[in-house]
């Protein structure tokens, strides 16, 4: 490719003239990236450094607010470049990454440990009382001082100097863990090439791993790919119990190959480094760094939690356990339970008991309808409205959007939809932005995005989706709403720029409208005859809904448990991640049968970054919300109680991180949240609504 060499030839750094502004995808090139993050680099610098050096007393105008205006080109490159490496990468695109991600380290070093800066912003926060400040602006003062705090503002130039190398190693180790990952996901396909190597699985399965075969140039085979899914459905239907193994052995083991992308070492060394860096800001531990700025506060209230939701899944799950055993023995199987064989014999289970397979569910969850239904309650709660449009250059062919239009009829944001499965896609599923929403620079509306990894169908059939699939759907889908009724003025607490245990809630709270029997009914239509989910299915379905929770909640809160063990190491020595995983089950006393869902080598939440380190736990703590604040709708008899919605977008969706997310759960809630609610979700006790 021709490297361009000047920045009006660059289109990530043109202005973007689009519709919606978005990004100028149709003229990127990966040659475009080096050159337009070095320019965009040297204007943050630079604009960074005046502040800094400002002569002028500090004031928020030439202080905060100029810090939030600085850097405009650089986050627009790091938005699109980010979002296209995790979403659509190659090989040219992870060069790049691999060489970004130290020099983005410590660019952020430079700014967070620059002595003047750090005097500047003190000085602001010490007479905050005194500046006249709106609500608005005194949160953003005060997120700033905590930010140059936790990053090492104030201490000795020889910390300073530590903690900067630390952030730029974290960084290199942070990117080739998840490259390491997605190599591993791309080298792995398992082929089925017999018939019989298909004894078991739907209809829906056996399309989707045709078409699978046929991109990898295998057109007259199937495979199963490490997208999940790809394998959750086939440990749940395959018949071949050696191929069960042979398949989730190699998810179980993905980043710990022994060759070029294992990740124990990496895993080791990040461990390491977390917990001198939190020393050095005085710390006892990472754990206690980490929560210290979180709604937990503290890596005891975490673990008081978690606790408390492990003894009474763990008991469920061993009563789980030993009717599986039973199934499987009743058919003349002459072997314990593995993690291989839970998700099929549980479909047995679920079938005899709730009369409900799997199969039965998917030709009602077209992908379609289940992206109506989301946009549906988006409209009955905040009065939504979404226009799909072919006339915006996307990143790929997959990918598609909505012009999303509020109750005035006023754009507010463009969503875009990448919904399917491929290579070059990490896995799992997330919520992303191009652009988020502020109004420092003027009325600047966002562009969202959800990617996904559901298994295409073959080329002209239509993709079906489990019910787990629709919930991960509707989940991410409350993230982008999060994102797109964003309405504050700062970019720092914009959207779900939230403390982690509290960024899920209005993701998980939005999975419950998927429950409801209204959307169902309306939604859940077959893909060929567009007739309702019968009643009968519907009613099996909902009946089933904490099916397998003691292990659905055992494999979870193992995962956070031994992140949270982890992140409060107080030693810098060397550690075997996995010996210590393995210790810390043995403790816990975890089934045999269950893994981890994210074992350490290839725990992307924790190590791809630090979004979730110390902080998996962040889903429990989100859900005792979720589960307390869809009990009030319940309580109102209206799953769309306008006047409920309104104190649901005014004071959670619309507000970021303007506020204290305590103070905004009450403002919604009338109260502090009660855990009650969580167990009654989860079937893991029978606590009364009112419940402390």
């Amino acid at each position: 490719m021709d490297q361009d060499t000047s920045c009006t030839t660059n289109p990530l750094l043109e202005p973007w003239t689009g519709p919606f502004g978005v990004p100028p995808f149709d003229r990127l090139k990966p040659s475009h990236f080096g050159q337009a993050f070095e320019i965009a680099l040297g204007l943050s610098q630079a604009e960074t450094g005046a502040i800094a050096a400002d002569p002028k007393p500090p004031s928020f105008e030439n202080t905060i607010e100029a810090l939030e205006t600085s850097g405009r080109e650089l986050t627009q490159v790091c938005s699109v470049f980010f979002n296209l490496a995790r979403a659509d990468t190659n090989d040219e695109l992870e060069a790049i990454e691999r060489e970004i991600a130290p020099k983005l380290a410590r660019h952020r070093s430079a700014i967070y440990l620059n002595g003047a800066m750090f005097q500047r912003v003190d000085a602001l926060y010490s007479r905050r009382s005194e500046l006249g400040l709106n609500a608005e602006q005194a949160r953003v003062l005060e997120r700033y001082h905590i930010a140059f705090l936790r990053n090492g503002g104030g201490l000795p130039d020889e910390a300073k100097a530590r903690l900067a190398a630390i952030a730029e190693r974290l960084a290199t180790l942070a990117t080739k863990f998840a490259q390491n990952v997605l190599a591993d996901e791309k080298a792995y396909m398992l082929v089925l090439a017999a018939k019989d190597d298909l004894a078991g699985l739907p209809a829906s399965l056996i399309s989707a791993a045709a078409r699978t075969a046929a991109d990898r140039g295998l057109p007259s085979k199937h495979g199963i790919t490490l997208s999940r899914s790809s394998i959750a459905p086939f440990l749940q239907f395959s018949a071949r119990r050696d191929l069960r193994e042979k398949a989730f052995r190699a998810w179980a083991q993905r980043g710990e190959s022994g060759g070029l992308t294992d990740n124990r070492a990496i895993a080791s060394e990040m461990v390491r480094l977390r917990t001198e860096r939190a020393r050095l800001l005085g710390f006892a531990s990472f754990a206690h760094f980490r929560l210290g700025d979180m709604m937990a506060k503290t890596p005891q209230a975490a673990h008081d939690l978690l606790h408390s939701v492990w003894a009474p899944a763990r008991a469920r799950a061993l009563r789980e356990e030993a009717a599986l055993q039973a199934i499987a023995a009743g058919e003349g199987g002459n072997f314990h339970i593995a993690p291989w064989d839970w998700r099929y014999y549980a479909e047995k289970r679920r079938k005899a008991e709730f009369d409900l397979n799997e199969a039965e569910i998917k030709p009602y969850l077209p992908l379609d309808k289940m992206i109506e239904a989301a946009f549906f309650t988006a409209n009955r709660l905040f009065g939504l409205s979404f226009s799909e449009r072919d006339d915006v250059p996307l990143y790929h062919p997959d990918a598609r959007c909505w012009t999303v239009t509020g109750r005035d009829g006023q754009e507010i944001a463009l969503f875009i939809g990448d919904y399917f499965a491929r290579p070059s896609k990490r896995s799992s599923a997330w919520m992303g932005s191009f652009r988020e929403q502020q109004k420092l620079d003027g009325e600047v509306r966002p562009i969202v995005v959800n990617v996904l990894n559901f298994a295409k169908a073959s080329e002209g059939q239509v993709c079906l989706l489990s019910f787990d699939d629709a919930r991960t759907l509707f989940h991410e889908f409350g993230h982008a709403l999060h994102g797109m009724l964003s309405d504050v003025t700062y970019p720092l607490i914009s959207g779900a720029n939230v403390a982690r245990d509290f960024v899920e809630f209005p993701s998980q709270l939005y999975e419950h409208w998927l429950e409801q029997p209204e959307v169902l009914r309306r939604f859940a239509l077959h893909h060929e005859t567009s007739e309702p989910i019968p009643e009968a299915l519907l009613q099996s379905l909902l009946a089933a809904r904490q099916f397998n929770q003691g292990f659905a909640t055992v494999e979870y809160t193992a995962s956070a448990l031994v992140d949270l063990a982890l992140h409060l190491l107080s030693g810098a020595d060397a550690i075997d991640i996995v010996g210590f995983e393995k210790t810390q089950l043995d403790k816990l006393g975890m089934p045999a049968s269950i893994t981890m869902r994210h074992r350490t080598p290839h725990f992307q939440h924790v190590f791809s970054g630090e979004s979730y380190a110390a902080g998996y736990y962040s889903y429990l703590w989100s859900e005792v919300l979720d589960a307390d604040g869809f009990e009030a709708f319940e309580e109102r008899g209206d799953i769309f109680d306008p006047m409920l919605a309104k104190k649901l977008h005014d004071h959670i969706y619309s507000s970021g991180f303007s506020r204290d997310p305590d103070e905004a759960y009450k403002a919604f809630r009338g109260r502090a949240a009660k855990p009650g609610a969580l167990l009654r979700k989860r079937g893991l006790a029978d606590a009364p609504r009112g419940e402390a």
